[in-house]
């Protein structure tokens, strides 16, 4: 079937499924936190058991949409894209004219890969100080206290990640439609990701 013209597929269903869970689970996550660590908004909401089991089942949710992802070829082809470092996104991350089209970018570009390989890292060291924190006979007092300051510190960067994350969406429309409806304009992809775009082009050519 030939792809509608003007546009380019960028995210399979799959794929997008996946952010869509995550980005729920997330928020979840950083909203009963934001309430759970504030007293007074504490206050406010009430239900303390309620918020901390939905924080807590939120955050051990969370990697299962990101491990069943691998189900999906194209899932797993994107991911070993986000763990490729080249020659290129050094030179984006250097660069102070990044976006003027002269670096070739691929799918994924450097800002991307450091995103996600953030919020994966986190992911997991949230993940271990949380259970440490909650399952109180795993571990001695003194790595409780230690695993409550990593947690703490480590989720109020995620928080900021995410926000900067948001803000970045929400200045691009187009990168937005493509996780959305999976395609973006063509236009969008030559200046924003070129390298990639000519790739694609090949494909469909050869």
């Amino acid at each position: 079937m030939s792809e509608p013209t003007g546009s380019f597929a960028r995210f399979a269903p799959a794929e997008r499924l996946v952010h869509r869970l995550v980005a729920i689970l997330m928020g979840s996550c950083l909203i009963t936190a934001a309430i759970l660590y504030n007293g007074s908004i504490m206050m406010a909401v009430g239900h303390r058991h309620v918020v901390e089991t939905i924080h807590v089942w939120s955050g051990l949710a969370l990697p299962v949409p990101m491990i069943a992802g691998a189900l999906s070829a194209a899932y797993r082809s994107d991911v070993r894209r986000l763990n490729r470092f080249t020659p290129a996104d050094w030179q984006w991350l250097r660069s102070r004219t990044r976006r003027d089209d002269t670096i070739p970018v691929g799918k994924f570009n450097a800002g991307q890969k450091i995103n996600a390989w953030l919020v994966a890292g986190s992911t997991g060291v949230l993940l271990g100080t949380g259970a440490v924190m909650y399952w109180t006979g795993l571990v001695r007092l003194s790595w409780r206290s230690g695993a409550t300051f990593v947690h703490d510190w480590f989720a109020l960067g995620l928080g900021l990640l995410v926000i900067g994350h948001i803000v970045y969406a929400i200045r691009d429309p187009e990168a937005r439609r493509g996780m959305r409806t999976g395609r973006v304009a063509r236009h969008w992809a030559r200046v924003e990701h070129g390298a990639w775009a000519e790739e694609i082009q090949d494909q469909s050519n050869s």
